[in-house]
């Protein structure tokens, strides 16, 4: 009865998912909704699979720095594989849970030095934690609760000094004194000074406008002149003058009038007070975050201070006293049957049924033979499905129950880090990125030769004899080449559709022309294509491609890129040209060209960006271009544009006629009426 009774401040597992481990919570709150049911508000803790891989590099240095710190034992490399799902990073997030899905209690300790790990180890639901996660942030941070145990927070006593050895230490660096109890003046004599004080304190607070304001009454003022910092100012005041009263009295109220000692309690306005107060309920004795977010313009010693001064007023007590009578309102522990529980029928998902009883939901289709994906054994009371469904990866019952508690498997993978055998030169590197996607972290090698199985169902488009005459039957209303050239526009083929149905019956009589199409033989088409393939470059490895930013035209050593010609250059019909209007240089290969070897740029020794400037004839063709010209060279860019030499021809400049006003006058403009 006791093991199903969870109460507040306890660590559980709760559920989220079938096939998932659980999570680890510590309940905070437990509340009863107007349904009746019970919600729990939790607070998050983290595994290390449900960070960053450079988070987990991180806490991976840490580890190691406190083995090294505190001497561990050595551990096997097995163990320091379970230690890692042992490990949990506490985080200031908090969620509300049903209480119905909770599964059973953990133990969650602050690791100490004097910890060992092993020990964890030892203890079944037994979890440790050093590290605070920040889910917003992403940051993972040292636990401001660490205890501070061992040798090196130990405080150095020296050595007593000798009668008759000097004190050699800097003295200015040690403490000053501020009071000694060993002064002439007596207890009554201090009492009656101490009163002085508060007189004194009392008339100043009278004297000063601001003071006045924030009490106005006389009781206020006394009452605020008898605090500690008025208390402290009179006996430091006594330590300074040798406990003389007449140079103490004199002191308190020197020639510009009375000393104002005011502590932070009044320093504070009655608003900061109050953010004060909302940032301590939202983030608790975190003074740092309390600074951050409500108050940027107070200190950290300053929020410090006056917290210990703010406990001691009733405003606190009254704060205190709400929250324990809203604590007694609430629910103090709940009660949840075990799972599963016996009126609990609905069967586990992840349960593998065994070949010749009810198939379950993942039974079926499960080979025979298959071991455990984590202890390899053969023969279990009861498997599970784990993993990807089409890896087809199982767990037997322990190995189950120890996945869903801590998140991993009991052995280390490959791909987690252990040691690869000879026999396995594969690695995740060497596969591709959607196999390495759909890889479990947790495979081992037995399943290495379904990894390389395709993952995804290949699938093909597949016309229908209706939608290949409508292609030729509708082809005014289809417009295929101008379909082909806009691919992203939208054709309304139920229009088309409707139009075919109408056209189909009268073609019937009419059978459409079919052109043959004549195809070039199969060695023609490997002959050109071969022709056409680009060459690797021949070129030593580690060259360096000069690179002179001021010549753009100079040749860079690359026989791909192209060259400046001047058209004098070119003479003669049919110079080839390319779609963009400039002239295909000798590195590039036009129809007519024999093919030539060609280099492929590596990315690394690639040159700076190639820019092309029009020169008169460039542009002079483009303006001997016709529209259609144009538009058609730039739907092929592959091929070479041929212009005729008369399109070539350098057109007269035509002369501008004369202005019909000075361009500019120096005489005034008079306008007559």
């Amino acid at each position: 009865m006791a093991a199903n009774m969870y109460r507040v401040g306890d660590y559980v597992y709760f559920e989220n998912s079938s096939s998932n481990p659980y999570l680890v919570r510590r309940i905070e709150e437990l509340n009863k909704t107007a349904n009746g049911n019970v919600e729990a508000k939790v607070v998050c803790l983290f595994r290390r699979r449900d960070i960053s891989s450079s988070l987990n590099s991180l806490a991976d240095s840490n580890a190691r720095e406190f083995e090294e710190e505190s001497k561990q034992p050595g551990v096997s490399e097995q163990q320091r594989h379970q230690l890692k799902h042992r490990e949990l990073f506490l985080s200031r997030q908090f969620e509300s849970l049903p209480a119905t899905h909770i599964r059973g209690k953990c133990s969650v300790t602050l690791l100490n030095e004097t910890d060992i790990l092993s020990q964890y180890l030892e203890k079944e639901d037994c979890f440790f934690y050093s590290l605070v996660f920040d889910p917003v942030q992403k940051t993972l941070l040292a636990d401001q609760g660490e205890i501070r145990v061992g040798c090196k927070y130990q405080a150095e006593i020296p050595d007593r000094l000798a009668e008759g050895e000097s004190d050699n230490r800097n003295q200015q660096k040690m403490e000053m004194k501020v009071w000694d109890p060993d002064n002439p003046l007596t207890d009554r004599q201090i009492d009656q000074f101490l009163v002085v004080a508060r007189a004194v304190g009392t008339f100043a607070r009278a004297l000063d406008c601001s003071s006045s304001i924030r009490q106005p009454s006389l009781h206020m003022s006394a009452a605020a002149a008898s605090r500690d910092i008025t208390l402290f100012h009179a006996m430091d005041t006594l330590q300074r003058n040798g406990y003389d009263l007449a140079k103490a009295m004199s002191t308190l109220v020197p020639q510009g009038g009375p000393v104002l000692c005011r502590d932070e309690m009044e320093e504070w306005s009655a608003s900061e007070a109050m953010l004060f107060e909302e940032a301590l309920e939202k983030y608790g004795k975190d003074f740092n975050d309390i600074r951050q977010d409500f108050l940027p313009w107070k200190s950290l010693a300053s929020i410090v201070q006056f917290y210990y001064m703010w406990k001691t007023t009733d405003r606190y007590i009254q704060q205190k006293r709400l929250k324990a009578a809203e604590a007694d309102s609430k629910l103090k522990q709940t009660r949840v049957f075990s799972f599963p529980s016996p009126n609990f029928t609905k069967p586990n998902p992840n349960q593998i049924i065994s070949v010749g009883s009810k198939p379950g939901m993942n039974g079926a289709g499960f080979q025979k033979g298959l071991t455990c994906e984590s202890c390899h054994t053969t023969q279990s009371a009861q498997w599970y499905a784990w993993g990807p469904p089409n890896m087809q990866c199982r767990l037997c019952a322990s190995c189950w129950i120890y996945w869903k508690k801590y998140g991993g498997l009991k052995t280390p993978t490959q791909l987690e880090g252990a040691t690869r055998g000879t026999t396995e030169p594969h690695s995740r590197g060497h596969l591709s990125r959607p196999e390495a996607q759909s890889l479990s972290p947790y495979t081992t090698s037995a399943n290495r030769a379904k990894l390389l199985a395709k993952n995804r169902q290949t699938f093909l488009l597949q016309t229908t004899k209706l939608t290949r005459l409508a292609r030729r039957m509708c082809r005014d209303l289809l417009q295929p080449r101008r379909a082909a050239r806009r691919p992203y526009a939208p054709i309304n083929a139920n229009a088309i559709k409707a139009e075919c149905s109408i056209r189909l019956p009268k073609a019937a009589k009419t059978p459409l022309k079919i052109h043959p199409l004549v195809r070039l033989p199969l060695a023609t088409i490997v002959k050109d294509l071969v022709a056409q393939a680009p060459l690797k470059p021949k070129t030593p490895r580690g060259t360096k491609t000069p690179i002179n930013r001021n010549q753009l035209s100079q040749n860079r050593g690359l026989g791909g890129i192209m060259v400046k010609r001047a058209y004098e250059t070119m003479a003669g019909a049919g110079v080839p040209f390319s779609a963009n209007g400039r002239p295909l240089a000798s590195g590039i290969r036009s129809s007519s060209q024999p093919a030539a070897k060609r280099q492929k740029l590596n990315p690394a020794d690639a040159p700076n960006p190639v820019v092309f400037v029009a020169t008169k004839d460039t542009r002079a063709l483009r303006k001997a271009l016709t529209h259609l010209e144009m538009r058609r060279a730039a739907r092929r860019p592959n091929l070479p544009l041929k212009v005729k030499p008369t399109l070539m021809a350098v057109r007269p400049p035509v002369p501008l006629p004369a202005p019909s006003h000075p361009a500019s006058t120096n005489e005034p403009i008079v306008l007559e009426d």
